[in-house]
Parts: C-alpha cells; structure tokens; sequence
C-alpha cells in the first residue's frame, strides 16, 4: 500500500481528538469506526479544504481523497502529533496534490512582484475579519494566489518550503503571495469600508 509522506510542521496544535478505541478501529478496517471518525472530523477538514478551492463540489472532492488517503494510512498512525494534526496535514498535502495536477495553474508570476516579499507571516487585517468573510474573501483569489497565501499566511509556511511542496522558484511564491495580499486588501476595502482603517495600518 502506497505510505502517505505528512509533514510535520512547527508545533502540533492542541485540539480534541475522537477516542482512542474509534482511531484503533480505523486501522482494524471497521466500517463503523471509520464512519464515526469520519463524521468526527467532517466538519473541520471541510472547512479546510473550503479555504484552497472556490467551492463546495471541489473542496468534497478533495475531501474525500484526502479521508481515502487517511483510512489506507492510519494503520501506521503513532501519536507523536494529535491525530487531528496528522489528518489535516493529509488534507492540505492533498489539496496541493490536487492543483499540482495542472502545474500551469500554480506558475503565475508577475516580474513586477517577484522580488522583495519579506518573509513576514503577519496580515493583521486577519485578526478583524470573521472566519465567514475571510473564506469568502480567499475563495475569490485565483488557485496560485489562494494556495500560496493559504500555506503562507494561515499554515506557516516560508516560501522555500512552499516552492518546494508545489514545484515552483520561490520567485513564484512571492509573486503569487503578493499579489494575493494585493486583491484582499482591493477587495476589504471595496467590500468591507469599515476595515479600512485597519488596511492603512497593515502594510
């Protein structure tokens, strides 16, 4: 059976986690616990994969692989992370997997921007805008720009790991990278007046 590579990134967050005996029934194959696990894990992983594609139908499909990729793997699972840490970094891992399919789609540089991004994961208008109007926002970006700002900005990720997980320079992450904070703050600023305060002072 094909090993799934997850990476391991910073520090494992602190989150809830399904039974242990639920997890043990997953790598025994029982269809029971795999539907409680499932259900478990639902909601979080959807609203993941919601953040890297520009709908429902797109983000299921990838849910859905991704969840595949957990059942066939789990039996190797060790609790060195949370099991939720390990069952989202498969999601993510797939969502990438997903859009690597069509690489053109990940190679949007702009010479203009391809130079000079720091290396600074702070975009403090986050801190103000509801989970609702972030997703909306972010699922208006192009898939190079949602990705990129998506690995960036909410996973942590510097741009040499990210060229490196989608197979472009780290000239095209920061491209990508600033010209995604460009159209959010365009598009704060034309849907959301009230931030704007908040935009002059993120730069």
């Amino acid at each position: 059976m094909e090993q799934v590579a997850v990476k391991v990134h910073k520090k494992p967050l602190t989150i809830s986690e399904p039974d242990w005996s639920i997890i043990e029934g997953c790598q025994r194959n029982d269809r029971l616990c795999q539907k409680k696990f499932y259900e478990f894990f639902y909601g979080k992983m959807m609203g993941i994969c919601m953040r890297y594609t520009n709908g429902a139908d797109e983000a299921k499909d990838i849910l859905h692989e991704g969840f595949m990729k957990v059942f066939q793997n789990i039996a190797n699972f060790t609790p060195t992370v949370s099991i939720e840490f390990w069952v989202k970094r498969i999601m993510i891992n797939t969502a990438i997997d997903h859009f690597r399919r069509n690489k053109k789609i990940l190679n949007q540089v702009d010479i203009e921007f391809a130079a000079g991004e720091a290396d600074d994961d702070s975009f403090g208008i986050l801190d103000e805008l509801s989970s609702e109007e972030i997703l909306k926002l972010v699922q208006k970006l192009s898939t190079a720009y949602r990705t990129t700002f998506n690995l960036f900005v909410v996973e942590g990720y510097n741009h040499r790991e990210i060229s490196e997980m989608l197979g472009v320079s780290q000239g095209t992450t920061k491209s990508n990278l600033a010209k995604a904070r460009q159209q959010l703050r365009e598009m704060i600023r034309k849907l959301y007046p009230k931030y704007n305060n908040y935009l002059d002072n993120d730069k």
